[in-house]
């Protein structure tokens, strides 16, 4: 009697468990995988939401842009021969309803400040833009180190900041007294140069010689960076007692801080229409007799640059640009855009 074949063994349990787990693995590598897609589809739709939002913003903040040209020029032709504080338009946010959100402006008078490139005075040269020269302007770098002072920087760090600023833009390679020029920033690892030109903003500053982070935040509410090497025109109709520190800079050492803003404060709400009016006032007078000539020129009763912020808020999607009008001429001529949050 020939015996029966044996029945199939089994699948042992080792081969089981192998074969499951290999299920498993599978299923958790297509779940990496689909969350790794997953989460660059977010990303991808989210970056492309916010270069479509970037993009419409943009779009809004330029067609902002002439609608602050137009409202600078409306307040230029108010009153031909000043510019004053009527009509609450100085630092006060106007809000725009645009479709997907809102834009927002707000506009300051960008010449009562001191202008960093005033430490230098200009000379053109002969072959077109480009060629001008520089050289340092001691007027701007004894009011520049007075502003200083009054703001508590050491009398003798105010002044060596106040060289070394005017040697940063000037042409010529002879560092002023207490200044620095090329030979001293080799030193530095990495090394660099002096940028032998305007400044473009104020955080250059801290590029400079003896320029502390905390010397720099404590004048920088005060500065600024003009597109041109003329002494900052202070308009005596729209400084406000807070910023009085601008005005005695004039003759920091002939007008103090209370009296400065004691003459700001007794300012008349249609501001001064003559000078001479402003003059006239005790304060000045004796102010004006230890006050430079060019310090005197600086005082004005209308202003020439307008500074706008422009912010587009798009569901939470922010678009920051910041615009320098001249109105030289009467007519707000723009001369700088800058995207982003303004440091100038």
């Amino acid at each position: 009697m020939r015996p029966e074949p044996p029945m199939p063994a089994a699948g042992r349990p080792a081969e089981t468990g192998a074969a499951l787990m290999t299920v498993l693995l599978l299923i958790a590598i297509l779940s990496v995988v689909a969350a790794v897609a997953l989460e660059r589809l977010t990303i991808a739709s989210r970056m492309t939401r916010n270069i479509v939002s970037a993009d419409q913003g943009r779009a809004y903040l330029l067609t902002a842009e002439r609608m602050a040209g137009t409202r600078i020029a409306d307040l230029l032709a108010l009153r031909p021969d000043r510019t004053t504080l009527e009509g609450g338009w100085l630092g006060r946010e106007q809000i725009i309803a645009v479709p997907g959100g809102t834009v927002a402006a707000r506009i300051i008078d960008k010449g009562n400040c001191f202008n960093l490139n005033s430490l230098v005075r200009a000379a053109t040269g002969g072959t077109g833009q480009g060629d001008e020269t520089f050289t340092a302007r001691p007027e701007g770098i004894a009011q520049f180190a007075g502003l200083m002072r009054l703001l508590g920087v050491d009398t003798s760090l105010a002044l060596q900041v106040a060289t070394s600023a005017a040697d940063w833009i000037d042409s010529d390679s002879v560092p002023g007294n207490g200044g620095a020029e090329d030979d001293y920033y080799s030193g530095f690892d990495p090394s660099y140069r002096t940028a032998n030109t305007l400044m473009a903003d104020p955080s250059e500053l801290l590029m400079v010689n003896a320029v502390t982070p905390d010397v720099y935040q404590r004048i920088r509410p005060w500065i600024c960076t003009l597109p041109d090497a003329e002494m900052s025109p202070i308009n005596v109709n729209t400084l406000l007692p807070g910023q009085a520190v601008l005005l005695a800079m004039l003759a920091p050492d002939a007008l103090g801080l209370d009296q400065a803003r004691q003459v700001l404060a007794q300012r008349p709400a249609a501001g001064y229409g003559s000078l001479l009016a402003f003059w006239a006032l005790p304060a000045m007078v004796r102010a004006k007799a230890g006050m430079p000539d060019v310090a005197q020129t600086q005082v004005q009763q209308k202003s020439r640059w307008f500074e706008v912020a422009l912010r587009a808020d798009l569901g939470g999607d922010e678009v920051e640009e910041m615009v320098l009008f001249d109105a030289k001429d009467g007519q707000a001529r723009l001369t700088r855009r800058k995207w982003g949050e303004g440091d100038g």
